[in-house]
């Protein structure tokens, strides 16, 4: 066998390893731009207490089965997040997060409680004190096992029984939180695509990237834009069921309206290719 057909054979190996690697990227880099929107809502079954006040002061969230996995969550208003449960009922509840997470499975949340949780009871004054024990400040385990798929919105409600989660220690006059939380998972929403393009000498169509998309409530109210890409594609994601109006204005163009485009839950509605024209 000669040298020259080794080199060849050798060159052709190395060709294919470094084209399956660049496939193996772009496949990896093309996982993380994909998205999904999680929203955890905390809401309370009525219970026999005037207050249950709860300071929570990390939620975090896992997507393997390693332990060492849990990230936390960054809501607006901040740590520590101090509600009163009993006030979560009659359709009123707590947005604790609302975050765009990379598609997968998102396994377990958990919630890390302080140790300064207090209860308030009908005929007694003051508050009383809510023993917490250590496994709850460490961080309550909830399990999703949710599939998230890219330009949905899932909405994780936390239904929190108040009055099963409070535990009075005998005669001692100790209270005993031990929370008890049931899961359901929403999910809502649809996404709107498209492609915006320009012409250029009259027949070549060539993509508008870093382009501006509005996306409108048939009453004119602004839901929310994003931008396009380098290709000029673009896609909407986080749309409540419902009829839109999308809106594109760039200097020196006519400015675009769409007709109605009707999203679905579950679905991406297609708009194709929109062509900007010259004033």
């Amino acid at each position: 066998m000669s040298m020259k057909y080794i080199k060849s054979v050798l060159g052709t190996v190395v060709t294919i390893m470094v084209l399956l690697l660049m496939v193996n990227c772009d496949s990896d880099n093309s996982n993380k731009n994909e998205t999904a929107r999680v929203q955890l809502k905390l809401v309370d079954e009525p219970g026999d207490y005037l207050e249950v006040n709860i300071e929570i002061i990390d939620i975090q969230y896992k997507s393997s089965d390693e332990e060492e996995s849990w990230e936390s969550f960054t809501p607006e208003v901040g740590y520590p997040i101090n509600v009163d449960i009993t006030e979560l009922i009659a359709g009123n509840s707590l947005l604790l997060t609302d975050e765009v997470l990379p598609v997968g499975v998102l396994k377990q949340v958990r919630l890390v409680l302080s140790d300064n949780n207090t209860l308030k009871i009908e005929g007694e004054e003051g508050l009383i004190p809510l023993d917490t024990p250590s496994a709850q400040q460490s961080g309550l385990k909830l399990n999703l096992d949710e599939e998230l798929e890219a330009g949905f919105v899932y909405s994780f409600i936390l239904d929190w029984n108040v009055q099963k989660s409070i535990v009075k220690a005998g005669n001692s006059g100790k209270y005993i939180l031990k929370p008890v939380i049931k899961v359901n998972a929403e999910v809502s929403s649809g996404s709107i695509s498209g492609k915006v393009v320009e012409i250029i000498e009259e027949t070549i169509e060539t993509p508008i990237g870093n382009q501006i998309v509005e996306v409108y409530t048939t009453d004119d109210t602004l839901v929310k834009d994003t931008l396009t890409d380098e290709n000029g594609d673009f896609v909407l994601q986080g749309l409540e069921a419902g009829n839109y109006i999308l809106k594109i204005s760039k200097e020196t163009y006519i400015s675009y309206e769409s007709s109605e485009v009707t999203v679905e839950v579950g679905n991406i509605e297609s708009v194709g290719t929109i062509t900007l024209e010259l004033e």
